[in-house]
């Protein structure tokens, strides 16, 4: 057992006076010492007026801000666990998750008061309630309150080893209900070592943090490793093209790395304040989450500027790729080789080594990796199998294929490929084609019934503001650059696609509005 360690802890009495935090919403700003104060106040007060114990849960309902890693701290010390929840959701899915994983209590921002009585059936005894604007909306205790009127400081249990869990982070879910994902002290350590090298993250570094903090892209890319490293954090209340643009050019701030999906890369691009912004201060780009469209990349490399493309999950808390800057425009749709400290392979249904070019299953293993899931053990049956030397791997539900080198192509996840006339289709592919027309802004595809082929494919399609496209230049497009069977017998034009938190097309919602209008 490897005894964990308190890194805020470290950072506020080796480095007391430089910055950890800093709120763009507000304009607050905390150096080590006090990011460790507040969250250590914060950590004295749970323990002693929540009674919160080692392995106990803390909800959290907030969007971002500082304050959202003091409560992720405040668990640190106390060994107990953040249950972070996606404020997007609707209240019967958060009902369940409070149910699920039992909270002791709810930490929630004052505009999410008016949600409380339809959670009131879920397990939480205690709430604090975090005032973003100020003004007190209930006669709960407010947050700043709580940590002004503790003194204590709690330090971290000495039984806290790497293998505790720190985390529960429920998963989207495409069917059924989310599963709860353990990430763990050491899941978090071996992420913040991972993801160090291919960014050159350092003490001196600058994140501008623009993902939503509920998803573990929000806390460990890169904020929490920077954390590890004595760097600072500029925290958005939540990601706006526009201001974002603003932020990475002001050298007064001096951004030196950030992190977005693709939906991000492509708002900022398709901005007016794109060309002219000055991003050349930024050492890093990093994106992950879904495929990165070529064209956007092209976009930002006739800038200069090399984005550099990864792939994780949850479960792999997350870091699993992060492409090298050398081969990240020559290989455009590939994520590179696994970092320093995961393996990953290319399987088939066997669990053997697909050949170079052959679609399989990506699996991976590390120190990175979930033990499981929260009361699942349905779920840690289906995702995790042994290898004939007794290793464990990660089932990751992604197709992908390696080529001659060694790197790694993630054609898409197997849920969304659909067969058409007996041969696989991945969405990805097909979509990366489109994107090369541009006059489109998304797009989505998916599979829909087809009388003669069994499935044919189907491009819901998002123009650019002002342009004009025809469903059969798409079309011609695609056929010139396609297999026949790739082709999309379909096109349908919208205002917008459904996406998640983390900017990923929900093709389960496109697929729920558009294929039953297909016989």
């Amino acid at each position: 057992m490897i005894l964990a360690s308190d890194w805020i802890a470290f950072h506020a009495d080796r480095t007391p006076e430089k910055h950890a935090m800093l709120d763009q919403a507000t304009g607050r700003a905390f150096t080590y010492a006090e990011f460790n104060d507040r969250a250590g106040r914060l950590a004295a007060f749970l323990r002693d007026e929540w009674h919160v114990q080692p392995s106990d849960r803390i909800a959290l309902l907030a969007k971002n801000s500082t304050d959202y890693f003091e409560v992720l701290w405040a668990c640190w010390k106390l060994g107990a666990m953040l249950l972070p929840l996606n404020w997007r959701l609707a209240d019967p899915e958060l009902l369940f998750i409070l149910k699920d994983a039992a909270p002791v209590g709810l930490l929630y921002d004052a505009e999410f008061a008016a949600r409380l009585p339809a959670l009131a059936e879920a397990p939480p005894r205690y709430f604090l309630r975090r005032d973003f604007d100020g003004a007190p909306t209930d006669d709960q205790l407010a947050y700043e309150d709580a940590i002004r009127g503790t003194v204590r400081h709690a330090n971290m249990p000495p039984q806290t080893t790497h293998e505790m869990p720190i985390i529960i982070m429920y998963t989207a879910g495409t069917t059924g209900h989310p599963k709860g994902v353990l990430i763990t002290h050491g899941m978090m350590l071996w992420n913040a070592i991972n993801i160090t090298t291919p960014t050159a993250l350092s003490y001196e570094s600058l994140f501008y943090c623009v993902l939503p903090t509920f998803h573990i892209g929000g806390l460990n890319l890169y904020a929490n490793p920077l954390l590890h490293l004595g760097g600072c954090n500029l925290i958005a209340r939540q990601f706006d093209p526009a201001l974002a643009l603003q932020t990475l050019s002001d050298p007064t701030l001096g951004v030196t790395h950030f992190f977005g999906v693709p939906s991000i890369y492509q708002f900022m691009s398709q901005h007016a304040d794109f060309e002219n912004a000055d991003l050349s201060r930024i050492k890093s780009w990093g994106c992950g989450g879904a495929p990165m469209p070529v064209a956007v990349l092209e976009a930002y490399a006739k800038r200069g500027i090399v984005v550099q493309l990864g792939f994780g999950m949850t479960e792999t808390s997350p870091t699993v790729f992060l492409i090298d800057k050398q081969r990240a425009l020559s290989k455009p749709t590939s994520v590179g080789k696994p970092l320093l400290h995961t393996r990953v392979r290319v399987v088939d249904d066997k669990l053997q080594d697909v050949p170079v070019g052959t679609v399989g299953e990506v699996i991976i293993s590390g120190p990175n990796i979930t033990p499981g899931y929260w009361n699942r053990p349905d779920a840690n049956a289906e995702s995790f199998s042994l290898d004939e030397y007794g290793n464990r791997w990660l089932h990751s539900g992604d197709a992908g294929m390696v080529d001659d080198e060694g790197c790694i192509y993630i054609v898409d996840r197997y849920k969304d490929m659909y067969i058409s006339g007996g041969e696989n289709v991945y969405p990805a592919e097909v979509e990366q084609v489109i994107y090369q027309l541009p006059q489109v802004a998304e797009v989505g595809v998916i599979g829909v019934v087809d009388a003669r082929w069994g499935e044919s494919g189907m491009a819901i399609v998002v123009l650019r503001q002002g342009q004009t496209l025809s469903a059969d230049q798409i079309i011609t497009h695609c056929a010139e650059r396609l297999a026949k069977f790739k082709v999309p017998k379909h096109i349908v034009f919208a205002e917008s696609l459904p996406r998640n938190a983390a900017g990923k097309v929900l093709k389960r919602e496109l697929r729920a509005h558009y294929a039953p209008q297909q016989g």
